[in-house]
């Protein structure tokens, strides 16, 4: 049973920004849509009106239902719908078109680079298609040629800017969350053997306490140290002796079920955290590692080195004290030592 640390991202934050574009979204066109109205433009009042409601429900979608994906979708495509209009009709005075830079970052900020790079490209597709049709064809706003050119040109570059960004914004991304995770991992797990670290097995052993204060499921802890380890040291020094002590981890580690948790305690000391356990059952698991590691020679470097361990078991209750159920394991993994080694004490 490994901790897992639940790390902060981009994730936890689009929604809100995606929330945060909805609501000034709606205000800005709702804004523009009274303004609009006392322009006397009718038509581009009545659309602006409807992009501000449509952003409405994006909002209220993510508000009041945490739907993220479907308000993620109104907020972008209600926005190539109004650019669609706002190049057909023109807008007030043929301005309508110069909105369409906002297209560029939105999307590349809702869907990525990639997904992104594909919607502006359907995007600046149809764009062109509504200007470039001929008017007697289909009425629509006329624009001169160069006005549609140094317009593509314009959003063509916006885009690639935008995503060179998106680009180094998600590398930079990457980097973080590589950087955290390398940190968790210092900070929780055993650099050498790859378990859990003392500061983890305490942490885990505070939720399991709470756990059997709601449940009252017995749990017991194990404390396992290597017999004779200093002489393997001094035999094979100290790369021997780590060795040793990564063959033992992936020993304890697949012979412990899978709620179970063993943590590198300090030096040749580790710990077995076994929720849900009987005193029986404790020490059937604590017997079948003991005797794995008994039936087991690790190979170092051509030289077979025999290893065996001596352990003490303890019960954790709800209100007793860790650090004094840590210490009865210790006593009776000193009994254990003291009456030869290579056993279970009780």
């Amino acid at each position: 049973m490994r901790r897992q640390v639940k790390l902060n991202n981009d994730e936890l934050h689009q929604p809100e920004v995606v929330s945060l574009f909805a609501l000034v979204g709606m205000s800005i066109t709702g804004l523009m849509a009274i303004i609009g109205l006392f322009n006397n433009k009718i038509a581009l009042a009545a659309a602006l009106f409807f992009a501000s409601f449509i952003y409405f429900i994006g909002y209220i979608s993510y508000k009041k239902f945490n739907n993220i994906v479907l308000s993620s979708a109104i907020v972008l495509y209600s926005l190539y719908l109004l650019m669609f209009y706002l190049v057909y009709t023109g807008g007030v005075e043929h301005t309508g078109p110069l909105w369409i830079f906002i297209v560029a970052p939105v999307s590349l900020f809702v869907h990525g680079l990639k997904r992104g790079l594909a919607d502006i490209a359907l995007f600046i597709t149809l764009i062109s298609f509504i200007m470039f049709i001929p008017t007697d064809s289909i009425a629509h706003a006329n624009y001169s040629t160069e006005f549609k050119l140094r317009l593509i040109y314009s959003f063509l570059t916006v885009t690639f800017l935008s995503a060179l960004y998106e680009y180094s914004r998600g590398k930079s991304y990457q980097r973080i969350v590589e950087l955290s995770k390398k940190y968790q991992q210092l900070a929780h797990f055993d650099p050498l053997t790859q378990l859990s670290n003392r500061r983890d097995a305490l942490a885990i052993l505070k939720q399991e306490q709470a756990r059997i204060l709601r449940n009252d499921e017995p749990l017991f802890i194990v404390l396992c140290d290597v017999d004779h380890f200093k002489k393997i040291n001094d035999q094979y020094g100290h790369n021997g002796g780590d060795a040793v002590l990564i063959e033992l981890a992936q020993i304890f580690a697949k012979n412990i079920r899978e709620q179970d948790c063993v943590a590198r305690w300090g030096g040749e000391e580790f710990l077995f955290i076994l929720p849900q356990t009987s005193a029986i059952n404790a020490k059937v698991i604590a017997e079948k590692v003991r005797e794995k590691i008994d039936q087991q020679v690790i190979i170092y470097q051509g030289n077979k080195i025999k290893v065996t361990v001596s352990m003490g078991i303890a019960q954790l209750n709800a209100k007793q004290n860790i650090d004094e159920v840590i210490n009865r394991a210790d006593n009776y993994l000193y009994q254990a030592k003291s009456a030869g080694r290579n056993q279970i004490f009780p």
